[in-house]
């Protein structure tokens, strides 16, 4: 966080800008920064339909059915 001296010395330094076209620039810039950031959208699984090709989603299910859905009793002792 800025200190307050250093908020001081920006001033001052922004009073001595002689230039409409750099104060202008400066108060675009203040304005930008002071404006509240929207929200970004957060993603929905329909944002993702169609990424993944059919055989990809095949494969997927059959290493899924391969790997996960068996049961093997002796894992449990």
């Amino acid at each position: 966080m800025y200190s307050e001296a250093k908020k001081l010395h920006i001033i001052e330094t922004v009073l001595k800008i002689n230039s409409d076209a750099v104060l202008m620039e400066i108060e675009a810039l203040i304005e930008k920064t002071l404006k509240p950031q929207k929200a970004k959208k957060q993603k929905s699984a329909h944002d993702f339909l169609g990424l993944i090709s059919k055989e990809d989603t095949l494969l997927m299910t059959t290493a899924i059915e391969k790997g996960c859905e068996q049961i093997n009793p002796d894992d449990w002792k």
